[in-house]
């Protein structure tokens, strides 16, 4: 019978823990878009490379310390931009509210007219007949 000795329980217990959030991980992954995923993606791996970071800095490994920390650096600015570029393509895609556009109108695949729109507001229509 194999004795069991704290250093390998304590791994048996890391790799329990670890699957068990990678589950959490990887349930809700299936209804993102591509977008979210890079972007969520840049942060966790952010995260990763932080924590490495202090690790190493802590064993007195600050070469390994600095290129992590420089690596987790990256990986925010990355998330950072990727969230502000998802906030322009959502300010962009619900902007109807306010401003000024058009709403096309069709016959036999081609545009006919269009309604003039203000503020939410239809304020008159163009004929190109």
């Amino acid at each position: 019978m194999r004795k069991v000795t704290i250093r390998s329980a304590k791994a048996f217990i890391a790799c329990g823990v670890a699957s068990v959030m990678a589950a959490f991980v990887a349930a809700p992954v299936a209804a993102q878009s591509s977008r979210q995923k890079d972007k969520n993606n840049m942060r966790n791996l952010g995260m990763v490379l932080g924590g490495l970071a202090a690790h190493q800095a802590l064993k007195g490994k600050t070469t390994n310390a600095i290129v992590l920390g420089a690596g987790a650096a990256y990986s925010a600015k990355k998330y950072e931009d990727a969230r502000k570029a998802q906030n322009r393509d959502n300010a962009r895609r619900y902007s109807r509210s306010r401003g000024s556009y058009r709403v096309y109108r069709y016959s036999n695949g081609k545009r006919i007219g269009y309604y003039q729109y203000r503020n939410g507001r239809r304020v008159g229509y163009r004929a190109y007949r």
